[in-house]
């Protein structure tokens, strides 16, 4: 009886995974073009998060025309300086959303109708929903056209595939409904191998044995040693990986890694989907410090106490090789990219004498991912973690370090505080913070700024109070109180007086030295008007909403940073 049971389980299952997957014959291509060629795929590791969709090119142009994939209707536009930029949610009949980013604007009877919603709201970014009867939209029809808004470093359109009472996201090349020419096997480019001991229930790692990889084949890699990799007792393997594409030359993401040991499977990584909550665990799929360094994939072929189950099938002992000194066994690397094309990478291991062992240090401090805690350097200067934001035990050794040299306009005023390393990522944000001697003049500029690897300054925000600047923030690193003293800059990308009936647009180029651009307002003869920021770019844009009269026209732009520097404009066209 438990065993038909059992088997009845499994078959619901199976039912139902198979009912969450598209079916291609429901959607048309989301953009009339002919090339179809993409430069990013979905669930790509990036820092912070897994790529949600696919970036489909443009040809380096804006303005082509973008379709609805399905019969539904409009229920959502946003209009925003990052992210997104110009974004259209189509709610669609089939049960799932799809999502068109980077858009240059609009269809026109939508277009005018978000110009009215701005100039109402006085809001240069708003986010609009819509029931079904608004804008109904049938397959095939223009909805707006492509470009290059946002967060965006070229013209091309990201689109997504929602499931939508989960807004789980699909992958679209896997399940069929996007199909690019593709016959290129992934690259393996190199593996590590990392050691683990642990002490009080913190895992200690070993510095990272990385062996360089050659390709025999298509598809087919070894190393470049003859020797077997000595390995200890415990530890696992990270492998550095990437993919090509027919008729680009961009890089992209693996859609599986597996890994076996003398003929058996023990670690499987598959990107078939995820919804949003869990899209920066990204940073535990990868070797976080090995990620941020590469222009590869760096996947763990291991699993952290934090790192959801969802996105491994296969899975034993958390992905450990366990190898006794002298024993020889055989690792076996394949990965598999979204098209189906596939690699594999072949190598003996065998066990060593000496085993890697931690060594206890007794200035570091255990913190543990289920607890709440608070981390000091002396008086001046803490970090308090929420349960949840760390993905593994680990030692921190908190510390007090030299002040930094700050850039033009920006004043240092703390030494550095160090409370965990550049290469521990936070799923959930910390409250940082750190006590200065602020003069008063520059109490309402203060902020946090980390230090790069290189050593420069970058924002990080919060705010001055009662002698300290607090902030909630994923940063980690160095952490320094500074002010920023200087505006904004603002130059008109016109002439004074110039005669633009012939233009469409006004544009400024405005730049910042530290904290960043965060809000702006434009005035024609005095009344607000709306004006779009292209942040990858430098500009601000309005689009006249009326024909031209030639009349005189007096323009007033005000810019301010992160840090409240406020910079001014005044100046005439004709329009």
């Amino acid at each position: 009886m438990r065993r038909i049971l059992t088997l009845l389980l499994l078959a619901a299952v199976c039912k139902d995974a198979r009912a969450q997957r598209l079916d291609p014959d429901d959607y048309v291509y989301p953009i009339r073009q002919e090339s179809r060629l993409c430069s990013a795929n979905f669930g790509e590791l990036r820092p912070g998060h897994f790529h949600a969709g696919v970036d489909i090119k443009t040809d380096g142009v804006e303005g082509k025309p973008l379709v609805a994939v399905a019969d539904g209707y409009v229920s959502r536009l946003s209009v925003a300086a990052g992210g997104y930029g110009r974004a259209i949610y189509l709610t669609l009949r089939n049960g799932t959303t799809a999502v068109y980013g980077h858009l240059q604007r609009f269809r026109d009877d939508i277009e005018e109708h978000v110009r009215k919603e701005r100039l109402a709201r006085r809001s240069n970014s708003v986010n609009l929903w819509f029931e079904p009867g608004v804008w109904p939209v049938k397959q095939g029809d223009v909805i707006g056209y492509s470009g290059n808004s946002g967060s965006s470093g070229g013209p091309h359109l990201h689109f997504e595939i929602r499931d939508t009472p989960t807004q789980r996201l699909h992958n679209l090349v896997r399940e069929g409904v996007i199909r690019p020419e593709d016959n290129l096997p992934p690259r393996i480019m190199r593996v590590h191998y990392v050691e683990i001991d642990t002490l009080d229930g913190v895992p200690v790692r070993s510095t990272p044995e990385s062996y360089a990889v050659v390709r025999e084949s298509e598809g087919h890699y070894r190393l470049t040693r003859s020797e077997p990799v000595e390995v200890g007792r415990k530890g696992y393997f990270i492998a550095e990986v990437t993919d090509r594409r027919n008729g680009v030359y961009n890089t992209f993401g693996v859609w599986r890694v597996t890994a076996s040991i003398d003929g058996r499977p023990y670690f499987e990584y598959r990107m078939d989907g995820f919804t949003h909550d869990l899209s920066r665990c990204c940073d535990a799929v990868s070797c976080y410090p090995l990620q941020i360094a590469s222009r590869n994939e760096a996947i763990r072929l291991a699993q952290l106490a934090g790192s959801p189950d969802t996105f491994y099938p296969v899975m034993e002992e958390r992905g450990l090789v366990r190898t006794e000194a002298g024993e020889k066994r055989l690792l076996r690397i394949e990965a598999e990219d979204d098209s189906g094309n596939r690699s594999s990478l072949e190598f003996p291991i065998a066990g060593r004498a000496e085993s890697f062992r931690a060594v206890p240090d007794p200035t570091a401090t255990a913190l543990f991912p289920g607890e709440n805690t608070v981390v000091g350097v002396g008086p001046e200067a803490r970090i308090r973690i929420q349960p949840g934001s760390l993905y593994e035990p680990l030692f921190v050794r908190p510390e007090r370090l030299d002040m930094p040299q700050g850039s033009p306009g920006v004043v240092v005023l703390s030494p550095a505080y160090r409370f965990l390393e550049a290469t521990t990522p936070l799923r959930e944000p910390a409250l940082v913070t750190i006590r200065a001697q602020v003069p008063r003049q520059l109490r309402l500029r203060t902020v946090l700024a980390g230090r790069s690897r290189k050593g420069g300054l970058y924002h990080v925000g919060g705010t001055y109070s009662n002698g300290a600047v607090t902030a909630v923030t994923r940063t980690t690193g160095d952490l320094v109180v500074v002010a920023d003293t200087l505006a904004p800059t603002i130059r008109p990308l016109f002439t004074e007086g110039e005669d633009l009936t012939k233009t469409a647009t006004l544009r400024f180029h405005v730049g910042d030295n530290f904290s960043g651009i965060t809000t702006w307002t434009l005035r024609i003869d005095g009344e607000w008007v709306p004006c779009d920021r292209f942040p990858m770019k430098g500009t601000l844009v309005h689009t006249f909403g009326t024909p031209a009269t030639r009349r005189r026209h007096t323009a007033e732009l005000t810019v301010r940073d992160g840090c409240g520097n406020a910079a001014r404009y005044t100046g005439t066209f004709v329009r």
